[in-house]
């Protein structure tokens, strides 16, 4: 259930600390990774995405790069459900680096257990004095509907080139690639009245054989 495996140096302590981004009350983790990710890329891989519909702007910096693959399904449903997924993982990285430093769109594509879980995953990060920089890529994403305001969303994360960097000397703490680069994470989502498709509950498996490349 990590998503860095970061802050040894940065904390300076003699054993690794790997921080927790899941909720206790997890979505059934019996489940695959799914079909293989097409080519195309959703556009939230840039360094920020505009605001419409009421919905936050959310900005990253300029060595972030977040990258989100097969975001087209062909079914209108499936797509809005893995854009909103991308722009809540986007959210978390954006509260992590201090582009949105009141967490507004972490608010905005969270809600229970999965909200708790990032705002506390994003405290660990300044608790640390670290921020992230790199790159980081999302694919084999899969889509299950689960009735017309629910669903799941497993798919893989491949962190070999992201890295946590010290927030007053910007030094990036590089780990070397190894099977643990590489996540599953299992989501659930459910729609608000506004049509938001939030994350409200999340768990990752770092290692898992079916992400590896």
């Amino acid at each position: 259930m990590n998503r860095r495996t970061v802050f040894l140096t940065t904390l300076a302590v003699t054993t690794a600390l790997t921080l927790t981004a899941c909720g206790s009350d997890e979505p059934d983790t019996s489940a695959k990774g799914g079909d293989k990710a097409t080519e195309a890329t959703t556009p939230s891989s840039s360094a920020s995405t505009s605001a419409s519909d009421g919905r936050p702007k959310i900005e990253l910096p300029a060595d972030i790069k977040l990258t989100f693959e097969g975001g087209e399904t062909g079914d209108p449903v499936k797509d809005a459900i893995l854009a909103d997924n991308a722009e809540r993982m986007r959210a978390v990285d954006a509260a992590i680096t201090g582009t949105d430093p009141k967490g507004e769109a972490l608010a905005f594509y969270n809600t229970g257990k999965a909200l708790e879980a990032a705002l506390n995953w994003v405290a660990e990060f300044k608790k640390a004095g670290a921020s992230m920089t790199g790159e980081i890529r999302f694919y084999d994403r899969k889509v299950t509907l689960k009735g017309e305001d629910s669903a799941t969303l497993i798919f893989c994360a491949d962190e070999s080139k992201g890295f946590s960097k010290d927030r007053k000397t910007n030094k990036i703490h590089k780990t070397p690639v190894t099977k643990n680069s590489y996540l599953l994470y299992n989501t659930r989502l459910d729609k608000n009245t506004d049509g938001v498709w939030q994350t409200s509950q999340i768990i990752s498996t770092r290692g898992a054989a079916q992400c590896q490349p």
